[in-house]
């Protein structure tokens, strides 16, 4: 039993422990906005220490678990329903609350926390705490999501083990930006309508329906949309133009006018660079519109060599080598397509 306690404490997002004897009084709470709402916090102050139960003439101690999850985290979700099954397995009081923020002054009022975390940012931040109070563990593994199916498949039917374990796969694989694993893309468009489903106060039954999830039906939805939103794109791809970014300064490429779909720039830019290098340009796309009175141009490019932010940053905007976007204005778009005329 210690071992699969163990073993459970290395998974879910926030486990913190009420100490056995004389728990803290909580103190005035100096960051409620943390809080995703009031309920949680008056769900959480009552577990902050030990209660005493009433059992025939005298009091009996009982130990509260509780498991604060990054909502709306994927993981953190999946990390809070393996502590659930672990407690309801062996019928042990717990309660699981969604958490927006970690913030180390929740040790103040906790008698024991152990956080865990995969994210490389919360690595860097940890290192600027200095000295962590006693109460407070923090295990932080970059390597590794915060959720494992493996660790808990005595808590799972086979089928459940088999189908949750590749969701698992790919939600590992999105939170440590790896995207190797086929059809990355359409899993996480998608899973994405699913993150306001995760608030365990505002949706009762997420538990159950994390044990239902299945990756193929994901993929399938994501391919939908996909497809969908590319061949709404192709309509605007009939007639595309060569520019001369910066008036030639960093060479030609192909464009499209795309006012009323910004919203495609991606799938039209992605496109465009690959035409773009099929004719001999740079291998960039070009999107160019009217958005809330701004001149905009949108690059895109597929090719790991180019930079399209160099472009964006020489005319105040910004972005990465592969996807950037800058305000023009309609004089200087004029020279860029000055050869078209």
């Amino acid at each position: 039993m210690h071992r699969l306690l163990a073993r459970a404490s290395r998974w879910h997002q926030w486990r913190p422990f009420p100490a056995p004897l004389s728990p803290p009084s909580p103190p005035h709470l100096r960051y409620p906005r943390r809080f995703r709402s009031h309920a949680a916090l008056e769900a959480l102050l009552p577990h902050s220490g030990a209660t005493a139960a009433a059992s025939g003439g005298g009091g009996e101690l009982s130990v509260r678990h509780l498991a604060l999850y990054n909502y709306p985290s994927f993981s953190g979700a999946f990390a809070a329903l393996f502590a659930h099954l672990y407690h309801s397995r062996l019928d042990l009081p717990f309660l699981a609350l969604p958490f927006s923020s970690f913030s180390v002054d929740i040790s103040r009022f906790i008698p024991r926390v152990i956080a865990f975390d995969h994210r490389k940012s919360t690595l860097a931040r940890a290192s600027q705490l200095g000295k962590c109070p006693d109460n407070l563990e923090l295990r932080i593994n970059t390597s590794k999501s915060s959720a494992c199916a493996d660790e808990f498949s005595s808590l799972l039917s086979e089928e459940d083990e088999n189908r949750l374990s590749t969701v698992l796969r790919y939600i590992e694989d999105a939170d440590l930006q790896q995207w190797k694993l086929p059809n990355a893309k359409e899993f996480n468009i998608g899973i994405r309508d699913e993150r306001a489903k995760l608030n365990c106060i505002t949706n009762p039954y997420v538990f159950k329906q994390l044990l239902g999830w299945d990756a193929s039906k994901f993929i399938v939805k994501g391919d939908s949309y996909v497809s969908s939103r590319q061949d709404a794109a192709n309509k605007l791809l009939k007639k595309p133009f060569t520019i001369q970014l910066g008036r030639g300064l960093y060479g030609e490429c192909l464009a499209i006018r795309a006012d009323g779909y910004s919203d495609l720039s991606d799938e039209i830019g992605t496109e465009l660079s690959r035409r773009s290098a099929t004719a001999g340009l740079r291998p960039i796309g070009a999107v160019v519109f009217m958005q809330r009175g701004i001149f905009k141009m949108c690059l895109r490019s597929t090719d790991k060599a180019t930079n399209t932010s160099e472009i964006a940053k020489a005319y105040g905007g910004g972005g990465n080598s592969s996807s950037s976007s800058f305000p023009l204005t309609m004089d200087e778009y004029n020279h860029w397509t000055s050869t078209n005329s």
